[in-house]
């Protein structure tokens, strides 16, 4: 993981003086290249690295910098585990890691870093005992870091299955879903694929040379949002406060309150509404409301079948 290897290219500067880049690609098994990339990425971070050219030359922390182990006070600690709990590291990884960053610190802030770190845990299994990612996601994070084409077949929100080969740049986790950002080779562009919708995942031997691109704040489309008024009954008051915000929520009356929600065309989202039964009614706007009305008109022509 990319992250891992550049703490670890961190503390090995702290301890050694020098250190060639060819001896950091053989210790952490990727290309010269990619080393050369994780130190401007380390150098932007406002940690100055230099090249020192000749025989006995490599790669090393400015002298007059001064660097010590103090670099990382406690709260930047906690921030990097904080923020590596709420990655998909495998067990093993994360054992590692963690243990690589705690030897950053003197031993006797090790308890504090674990009680505070661990205030926060990110869990992304479901509530309802579903698998919510059909592709291995360890997979996908070894392809991003050593450049491996994917393959794999997708459906569409049409439901239209497809054969891609990808190069892949970024996996992004937004609104409970995770997605990966790559080339699409059939497309020639780039694209957002939903993992959920991925299957029969293959990590080819077959690897690509990356190609420039802007990193975005986001790179999933953007969706045409509007505002609905429901009336809805005070047993959903809960849900509907998770879902948008007790903020948009007013009470009608003794049995019922006034949802403001936030609405995007779809089919997942009508269904959502319309399987709330006679307890949530559209009141505005009324194009929402009749569309509504038609579904549930073709849900009773279907049952009225002979």
């Amino acid at each position: 993981m990319k992250l891992a290897r550049m703490i670890s290219i961190i503390m090995l500067l702290l301890e050694h003086r020098i250190i060639s880049a060819t001896k950091l690609a053989m210790m952490f098994e990727v290309s010269p290249r990619t080393i050369f990339r994780d130190i401007d990425t380390i150098n932007e971070a406002g940690i100055p690295i230099i090249a020192y050219p000749g025989v006995k030359g490599g790669i090393g922390i400015m002298e007059e910098y001064k660097i010590e182990k103090g670099l990382f006070t406690v709260p930047d600690i906690i921030s990097l585990l904080s923020g590596l709990g709420s990655i998909p590291l495998s067990s093993e990884e994360i054992f590692t890691t963690m243990a690589k960053i705690k030897g950053l610190l003197p031993k006797e802030h090790i308890h504090e870093i674990e009680l505070k770190s661990n205030k926060i845990t990110t869990d992304y299994t479901s509530w309802k005992g579903i698998k919510s990612l059909p592709v291995n996601i360890k997979e996908i994070r070894a392809a991003l870091d050593k450049n491996h084409f994917l393959y794999f077949q997708y459906y569409d929100r049409g439901g239209r299955e497809t054969a891609r080969k990808i190069e892949p740049y970024r996996l992004i986790f937004k609104d409970s879903n995770w997605y990966i950002h790559a080339y699409c080779l059939s497309r020639q562009d780039f694209r957002t694929f939903r993992l959920s919708r991925m299957s029969s995942l293959q990590v080819l031997d077959e690897t690509f040379i990356p190609r420039e691109f802007e990193i975005k704040p986001s790179v999933l489309p953007a969706i045409q949002k509007i505002t609905i008024k429901l009336l809805v009954d005070n047993s959903l008051r809960g849900w509907m406060a998770d879902f948008c915000g007790k903020e948009n929520i007013d009470i009608y009356d003794d049995t019922r309150v006034i949802v403001h929600f936030p609405f995007m065309e779809s089919d997942y989202v009508y269904g959502l509404l319309l399987k709330f039964g006679d307890k949530c009614e559209c009141l505005e706007p009324e194009t929402i409301r009749r569309e509504l009305l038609r579904r549930v008109n073709n849900i009773q022509k279907l049952y009225q079948k002979p």
